[in-house]
């Protein structure tokens, strides 16, 4: 592949801007190695939850204390909880062979909201091999008692103490729901963070009506979805210069193109790969050199950030202006 397409992410030198993403197909080995083969340029291996690592540890203390009942003299040959290897042994597994099967980058993936004793999984991710880290905040606040400074302190403290617990490059990804997110991201970066991941899809449930039953419920992107991730990175690509990867809609070469533009680092996908196989990487870093020599860049460096808000010609179609041409501009045949 062309060095015209090089990248780099989290410090990691990449052979071009396009990662597989969390996700069903990162988290096998042969579909590993078929990403690989088909143009990903790193792979991000799905998450390991806390409330995976968290029930294991329940689990393990209760039948630590079962099994000592009556022999308290027993306690003080056995090992502390903190110090007692508990918790998805097969996911450091997934590292390690990841690592021994392929050749580009491996990005572990923890998911979790509370600053516990769960980070140190971070650690154990490193040691088995891991290129680097992305941490995935999914915190969701239903509590009126709640305020937003809680709920920022919350999201800065766990990326304080997975840094403290790690010495790999650190990605966060995050939702969009933050009141000023130029604020929360600059807090983030100063907190460890050495790149953002935008955006993560909070997953909605839905009511089936035939059980009146509250279900999950699963849709994968649509490259309309990009326009959220496009706009905020563009923002922030004007003020940081640390990492920015775009998640959420990237299902064509255009997809690509357009978060490049705007300033991100990588553009990631895994709805993508789940609708039309490994082989779309393929068509999408060939659509991406095609447009590379189109309109004459040199390379995905040159481009990168070249329509940031700070770099285009009309940086107030990224604020509130778009909004108000856009409804102008709408038209329906109902409309009066």
């Amino acid at each position: 592949m062309s060095h015209r397409l090089r990248t780099k992410y989290l410090g990691l030198d990449l052979k071009n801007p396009l990662v597989a993403s969390a996700g069903p197909l990162t988290g096998r080995v042969d579909s590993l190695m078929k990403l690989e083969e088909a143009g990903a340029s790193a792979v991000v291996l799905p998450s390991l939850f806390e409330e995976q690592i968290t029930r294991e540890e329940v689990e393990i203390s209760l039948l630590y204390d079962f099994n000592n009942e009556g022999f308290a003299e027993a306690q003080s040959y056995l090992p502390e909880m903190q110090n007692y290897h508990t918790g998805p042994d097969n996911y450091l597994l997934l590292v390690r062979q990841a690592k021994q099967a392929l050749t580009i980058p491996v990005i572990g993936s923890l998911n979790g909201t509370s600053n516990g004793g769960w980070v140190q999984y971070g650690k154990m991710i490193q040691d088995a091999g891991a290129d680097a880290l992305e941490l995935n905040i999914y915190f969701l606040s239903t509590e009126p008692e709640t305020t937003s400074l809680e709920v920022e302190a919350r999201y800065l403290e766990l990326v304080a103490a997975v840094r403290a617990a790690i010495s790999i490059p650190l990605a966060v990804k995050i939702g969009p729901y933050f009141s000023s997110l130029p604020n929360m991201a600059k807090r983030l970066y100063q907190s460890g963070a050495d790149g953002l991941v935008l955006f993560n899809r909070f997953l909605q449930p839905d009511i089936e009506l035939d059980t009146l039953r509250v279900e999950p419920h699963l849709v994968l992107s649509q490259s309309e979805e990009l326009r959220l991730p496009l706009r905020w990175i563009a923002i922030l690509r004007s003020y940081f210069e640390k990492s920015l990867a775009a998640t959420s809609g990237v299902h064509s070469a255009d997809d690509v193109i357009k978060l490049i533009l705007a300033g991100a680092d990588v553009a990631m996908t895994t709805s993508g790969v789940l609708k039309k196989g490994p082989g779309l990487l393929a068509d999408l870093l060939l659509g991406l050199m095609t447009w590379l020599d189109e309109k004459e860049y040199e390379s995905v460096e040159q481009m990168k950030g070249s329509l940031s808000q700070r770099n285009s010609p009309d940086p107030a179609a990224f604020e509130r202006a778009n909004y108000v041409k856009a409804i102008r501009s709408y038209s329906s045949q109902f409309a009066v």
